[in-house]
């Protein structure tokens, strides 16, 4: 996130930063949480971009443009898609050294060599990727499908474009 923070507004270039957020369905008890809160540009149209990678919303990626409607305190809820980023959101759950900030590290940086951001969140253990379109979806899924055989992480499919079904990604 390329974002400048005066006084606790966070602007760029492309508009100023809000907070998202998204309602969650808890079933078994996950997600942790009912609501997720994502940092998103505002269109000034009604729409945000999202810069955030979802921890534990469905359905949505990085770079997508997501209606949004406040609330009488002024909280922007998230609606529906408007136009979609064709990036995808893998999110892995790391086993290795279970799943210590170095284990989460290494991920993060073997998955950047193919062109993936990442972050890593230590209460739950966890990477989520934003896997996008110029990514070399092949070698992702191959690692993906790896990282798993060897029981190095377990993988959630959080948002999956027609482009990476078509090339296998998750």
């Amino acid at each position: 996130m390329a974002a400048l923070c005066i006084l606790g507004t966070m602007t760029n270039p492309e508009g100023p930063y809000v907070k998202v957020h998204f309602r969650l369905e808890i079933g078994d008890d996950w997600p942790p949480a009912s609501v997720e809160s994502l940092w998103a540009v505002d269109q000034g149209d009604g729409t945000v971009r999202l810069d955030n990678i979802p921890w534990f919303v469905r359905g949505i990626a990085c770079g997508d443009f997501v209606a949004t409607e406040p609330d009488e305190e002024g909280v922007q809820w998230a609606g529906e898609v408007v136009r979609r980023s064709e990036n995808c959101t893998i999110r892995l759950i790391v086993f290795r050294d279970s799943g210590s900030g170095a284990a989460r590290q290494s991920v993060i940086n073997a998955f950047k060599e193919l062109g993936v951001d990442g972050e890593g969140i230590e209460r739950f253990g966890m990477v989520a990727l934003d896997v996008p379109p110029t990514a070399d979806l092949a070698k992702v899924q191959r690692l993906l499908k790896h990282g798993v055989a060897k029981e190095w992480w377990d993988m959630e499919e959080g948002c999956i474009t027609a482009q990476g079904r078509a090339t296998s990604v998750g």
